[in-house]
């Protein structure tokens, strides 16, 4: 009888410890949990990098190059304030996402159009781009992360394949648009793509990692071409919304949806992450 008491002392014990540590690496991890509203956030994230990007290359004429030196530098600020953070903080996260998708469009906009490499080839070439970073991730590491970053390596391949994804996206969404399906066919497109992601990930037949990043590419060109659909003049299918007031009201949209939803934290107590 008590080696049987023992015995369920120590299971008791063991399942305490690795609660415990679950828990842990919760309020550790850098990024928010992968939800229903993180993808949506996610795709307002991509269409404010859209509109954002295009009102200050277009609507304030400041051209590709300079727009993405700008964005880069708002970049590299909001990382510094990411990577520096000891856990989740939803205003750097989601302000380096943002960035992210305004150095995307900026820069995809540079290489396709001030560079002529065009849609194909940039497309093509950042395609390579993203699956050559994941291949290193995964020979580094061990493994590709989604939701618990906590190392500081892991940490930097997020990011990177971020920032390359969202430039990819950016010249999909544009390439789409332009072979004649227009920017609403191009958003059902995209709808379609990440439905079929969607499925994928409910049986449970391909690897959560590469359906993750698969559908954070068809998020951005998803995004891009529903910023497009908002601010295009008439005559190129749009809606010939004002730039800058629909990257504010997507913004305020972002900041509605985060405060009243998981997203705001990670659903454990900072002291956990403090006490470490």
């Amino acid at each position: 009888m008590t080696d049987m008491r023992a015995t369920a002392d120590n299971r008791i014990a063991s399942e305490a410890q690795a609660t415990s540590a679950y828990y842990i690496e919760e309020a550790l991890s850098k990024v928010p949990p992968v939800t229903l509203a993180f993808w949506i956030v996610k795709i307002f994230a991509t269409t404010l990098g859209e509109t954002g990007g295009d009102a200050l290359s277009m609507q304030l004429n400041l051209g590709y190059a300079v727009s993405t030196l700008i964005f880069l530098a708002f970049f590299i600020v909001t990382l510094i304030g990411q990577v520096a953070s000891r856990h989740y903080h939803p205003v750097f996260y989601w302000a380096v996402v943002v960035a992210t998708t305004t150095v995307g469009t900026t820069t995809s906009d540079y290489i396709d159009r001030t560079l002529g490499m065009g849609y194909v080839k940039s497309s093509a070439m950042l395609l390579a781009l993203v699956i050559i970073i994941l291949v290193i991730w995964r020979a580094v590491t061990g493994h590709i992360v989604v939701d618990h970053v906590v190392a500081r390596r892991d940490e930097i391949f997020y990011w990177v394949t971020i920032l390359v994804s969202n430039t990819l996206g950016t010249a999909l969404g544009d390439f789409t648009a332009d072979t004649g399906l227009g920017f609403q066919g191009g958003a059902l497109v995209f709808a379609a793509l990440l439905a079929v992601v969607a499925v994928l990930h409910y049986t449970r037949k391909v690897p959560t990692p590469i359906l993750f990043w698969a559908a954070y590419v068809l998020t951005r060109p998803l995004g891009a071409t529903l910023g497009d659909t908002l601010t295009k003049p008439y005559a190129q299918g749009g809606l010939n919304l004002n730039r800058i007031t629909s990257s504010i009201v997507i913004a305020i949209l972002m900041v509605v949806l985060i405060s009243v939803t998981s997203l705001r934290k990670r659903g454990i107590r900072k002291s956990v992450a403090e006490q470490t």
